[in-house]
């Protein structure tokens, strides 16, 4: 299936643009999407039977995290055959048919590709372990010797995003680097045969006709010479991230993005505070975009979104880039439940902030109002399965369901990330809510969906305008028929201090009040739509409005 289905956009001069300047991305979560086969776990099969959802809730791609076969250690981010399905996913054949099914209904098809660490089952780091110290397997990862008297001791300070060293030791006695799990071996990207495996690796997905792909962990893959500690180390960025020869990398892959017809992207994962350090990922012959998590990890508060907007939009105009926002996804903390919270802001703080009371009510809300916000922002969008329900993050998971690593590794401290990765519901008034095909099926993966969320599944929402769901249709309707909206300039109107107030092209304004009082909406203005009923012209607290000017 080599070639891809790519029709063009245009922008509002009516300009031919690159479809991903623009595009709304629906994020799935393979295991928690949909199941097709009665066996508890979400797969292709039953992500197939739901296109038409994401067909009809009007996004333009859809981003599949990871489905390669893998051990599931860290949820498919541990990959131990970069060109096959997992038997708990389906097939190859399947997958196949689910890029050309989708193309059929006009949804582009984006895929996760994890290149800084593999699984520690991947047949490369098994021959790497079998080998044995010195041996020419091993340089394709980075094992060191111990320090200590007997090499009892990590080979440097670098601690694990989950938790404990970055080093474990092998029975011969050396130490191998894993920035992540101890089942996340990092690749060696010094190494020709890892930079021309992941160019073998892009070529097969895109001869099977994807459009694009999602970096994981995008700045890690090149290491500081020498592996120095972090203690002392005064060189910002950290020695394990940022490194100025991952660019070369990024440039190489491009190359060959671009020698494919139909417009395929990239998309970076980058935790990067910098602007302009960002930035240069997205310089014209690199990466394409790039998730912008400072919105996410804002506060509820005016003056915090808009120097997160303007700081974004800023650092991307230095390279003619397209700002790309997104407010949940697997990694973090629903947006209805931190909203909720008396501190709404986000930085990965689980284990101080779970259990903190929460107002959902509060919390959907915001989550209402940040969707019109969001939606309405130059450039691109990311959407994670369930946003568009309105659903909350599952905090009171029994321990003994637990499965994500850093709740494992952290001893407990960290409650980790299954809270936003429960199985959606579809339909029907008992557990599992329509994700598997019948109710004598297996029970789901994680089997902890809240009874609340009976009212949530898509069936329930469906037709009513009042919804969660209607509101992410309508918005998305309008998106795509106002031609003010997507890529292009952004004009701050004057407004009240809690409220954020800004112009499109063709007479477009949003509105969104983040403060305690009604605001008067302008009088000029049709209301196209609004996260809340309204009254008198006001706009209440905690809601935004989408307008035209007459």
């Amino acid at each position: 299936m080599h070639g891809g289905w790519v029709p063009t956009s245009e922008d509002a001069q009516g300009q031919a643009t690159p479809w991903w300047r623009s595009a709304v991305i629906y994020q799935v979560y393979p295991r928690s999407f949909a199941d097709g086969n009665g066996d508890g776990t979400g797969d292709v099969a039953g992500l197939r039977s739901r296109l038409g959802h994401l067909a009809g809730l009007g996004v333009d791609a859809l981003w599949l995290s990871p489905w390669y076969v893998s051990p599931l250690a860290d949820g498919g981010y541990d990959v131990a055959d970069y060109r096959d399905i997992d038997p708990a996913f389906g097939t190859l054949d399947e997958a196949e048919a689910l890029i050309r099914e989708a193309h059929g209904l006009g949804l582009r098809v984006i895929v996760d590709l994890v290149p800084n660490h593999c699984s520690d089952q991947h047949p490369w780091f098994q021959a790497a372990l079998t080998a044995g110290p010195g041996a020419p397997e091993r340089e394709l990862f980075h094992f060191r010797a111990g320090r200590g008297a007997d090499g009892e001791l990590p080979p440097n300070d670098w601690p694990s995003h989950f938790g404990g060293p970055a080093w474990s030791r092998t029975a011969d006695g050396s130490w191998y680097l894993h920035m992540f799990a101890p089942e996340q071996p990092d690749w060696n990207w010094e190494h020709p045969e890892v930079r021309a495996e992941f160019l073998s690796i892009l070529r097969f997905w895109l001869d099977l006709g994807v459009d694009g792909f999602r970096i994981d962990v995008t700045d890690h893959l090149i290491k500081e010479d020498g592996l120095p500690d972090t203690a002392g180390h005064h060189h910002d960025p950290h020695p394990w991230r940022d490194q100025e020869g991952v660019h070369e990398i990024y440039r190489s892959w491009r190359k060959l993005l671009d020698s494919y017809p139909g417009e395929r992207a990239f998309v970076a994962e980058l935790w990067e505070q910098d602007p302009e350090r960002f930035a240069r990922y997205l310089r014209q012959d690199e990466l394409h975009t790039a998730f912008n998590f400072p919105l996410l990890r804002s506060p509820w508060d005016a003056g915090s979104f808009r120097e997160v907007i303007d700081a974004t939009l800023h650092a991307h105009a230095l390279v003619d880039a397209p700002a790309t926002w997104v407010l949940s996804n697997h990694d973090t903390t629903r947006h209805v439940t931190r909203y909720g919270r008396t501190d709404t802001s986000y930085d990965f703080d689980r284990a101080t902030r779970h259990g903190l009371p929460v107002d959902l009510a509060l919390g959907t809300r915001r989550a209402r109002a940040a969707a019109l916000l969001m939606l309405a922002l130059p450039g691109s969008a990311y959407v994670y399965q369930g946003d568009e329900l309105g659903l909350w993050e599952v905090e009171d998971i029994p321990d003994g369901l637990r499965q994500d690593p850093t709740w494992l590794r952290s001893g407990g401290v960290d409650r980790g990330r299954d809270g936003c990765r429960v199985p959606l519901p579809w339909e029907g008034e008992e557990q599992p809510f329509g994700f598997s095909p019948t109710r004598a099926s297996a029970a789901p993966w994680l089997d902890v969906q809240p009874d609340g969320w009976r009212e949530l599944s898509v069936a329930a929402q469906s037709g009513d305008p009042a919804s969660h769901l209607e509101l992410y249709r309508e918005a998305l309707r309008l998106r795509r028929a106002l031609p003010g909206l997507g890529d292009g300039p952004l004009e701050w109107r004057p407004s009240a201090p809690k409220v954020l107030e800004f112009a499109r092209t063709d007479g477009f304004r949003c509105v969104a009040n983040l403060g305690a009082e009604p605001v008067t909406l302008p009088q000029d203005a049709e209301v196209l739509l609004a996260s809340v009923d309204l009254t008198d012209g006001l706009l209440p607290p905690d809601a935004a409005a989408w307008l035209r000017e007459a």
